[in-house]
């Protein structure tokens, strides 16, 4: 039995959170986290340290790419995930320069998004 996974959903959108939440019940052992922006996402990733964040680009308060700056200062070995909708090209080259380590597509894979978890935390 692995450790258990923490793992950090940030997205403004609560119906995204719950499709995502949905998902990443499926992997084994996973501690799912909650934020809906990115000030209190950097909040949460410096008092649970998870193992895993997926993060939306554009949100209210502190955009991802703000978020994953910060976050990515307070810990450089941070695994964010960007989640990105197809009209956000430009926002992800900056959110991947500012520190996040991959990114998936909305609507997203499932499979794709499993994969993507253990293969992020088998690295760890």
């Amino acid at each position: 039995m692995g450790a258990i996974k923490k793992i950090m959903i940030c997205d403004d959108s609560i119906t995204i959170r719950k499709k995502l939440f949905g998902v990443l019940e499926k992997v084994e052992g996973c501690e799912i986290i909650e934020a809906e922006n990115g000030q209190i996402a950097v909040d949460l990733y410096k008092q649970y340290s998870p193992d895993i964040v997926f993060m939306d680009i554009i949100m209210p308060q502190k955009d991802g790419i703000e978020a994953v700056r910060e976050i990515v200062e307070f810990d450089k070995d941070a695994n964010i995930i960007m989640a990105s909708s197809v009209g956000t090209k430009n926002n992800l080259k900056q959110a991947l320069e500012s520190g996040a380590r991959d990114f998936i597509q909305k609507p997203w894979d499932d499979i794709m998004v499993i994969n993507l978890v253990n293969k992020l935390t088998k690295e760890r």
